[in-house]
């Protein structure tokens, strides 16, 4: 979230920036050259919308398509690192010294996701990252870290060259349970590989 932004409302839509324009838009182009980080991770949950059920949609004959959550993760069982921007936010409606009174954010930057098949995909579902969502983490190799995080490096240009995507194919898909997709739920078992979606959803 800006640190000029006077209110936190419309911040949880600025969890993801895109990599295209990262640079000048202004909700981001200050942290692009100043704040930059890594969000280390050992997969994310993507959601997938089968296409008999968006046909659904797009008629109007349903309103809330049902959706398949997959874990998407590095097939060799690694953590990657997410480019990211992190910016610090202060609720002037509290006193300095509340602990509510500074908030710290950060957005992940996405780029195209990759066309080219999974190196891991499941039996019955997406064939590449494309087929689960058209965006995707941009995910930063160990040998652009420090460069990324280095903060004496402003330049607009050079920053960009950083967030070319990984080689492709490194990834892997599988289904899981829907309870993911209710916040209230967390635990191991929520990373449990399913053999085919869940009764209920489609692909």
């Amino acid at each position: 979230m800006p640190s000029w932004s006077k209110t936190p409302e419309g911040g949880a839509r600025m969890i993801n920036a895109r990599a295209e324009t990262v640079h000048e838009k202004p909700s981001y182009r200050r942290a692009f050259a100043a704040r930059r980080c890594v969000v280390p991770a050992d997969g994310y949950y993507e959601w997938v919308t089968g296409t008999q059920e968006r046909e659904l949609e797009v008629e109007g004959r349903k309103k809330r398509p049902r959706k398949q959550p997959y874990f998407v993760l590095p097939a060799d069982g690694s953590v990657f690192a997410m480019a990211g921007l992190y910016e610090f936010w202060r609720d002037r409606t509290l006193p300095e010294d509340h602990p509510g009174a500074w908030w710290v954010t950060c957005s992940v930057i996405t780029t195209e996701a990759e066309r080219t098949p999974l190196a891991v995909a499941p039996a019955d579902g997406p064939r590449s990252l494309a087929d689960i969502h058209p965006r995707m983490p941009l995910m930063l190799t160990p040998d652009r870290w420090d460069a990324w995080l280095d903060p004496s490096r402003t330049d607009p240009e050079e920053l960009r060259d950083l967030l070319a995507p990984p080689p492709p194919g490194l990834m892997r898909a599988y289904p899981v349970a829907t309870a993911v997709s209710n916040v209230r739920n967390n635990g191991p078992e929520l990373l449990k590989e399913l053999e085919a979606p869940e009764e209920g959803t489609l692909f």
